[in-house]
């Protein structure tokens, strides 16, 4: 397995994630899995809707677009996680 360096801020926020993320799944998670976990959460945004919120002439009616992809985002997060 390959090894990576990272700063100590950079691992200390790793550790919090891990921890967070064990305790909600009742379960040991290592790095390996936690950074899993977030490039996978990353890649379900999608960045079309912020290209499509940035190029619309009604600043409202994006933000209330936004608003609503970030519910749905949380929604599908607190799902994996058992929340």
């Amino acid at each position: 397995m390959p090894t990576i360096s990272v700063s100590e801020d950079v691992k200390k926020e790793l550790l919090r994630f891990a921890s967070e993320l064990q305790m909600k799944l009742g379960r040991r998670v290592d790095f390996d899995e936690a950074i899993r976990f977030l490039l996978m959460y990353r890649r379900k945004k999608n960045p079309r809707l912020l290209i499509e919120a940035c190029g619309s002439g009604d600043v409202e009616d994006a933000l209330k677009e936004l608003y609503e992809e970030r519910r749905i985002d949380e929604r599908k997060y607190s799902r994996y996680l058992g929340n």
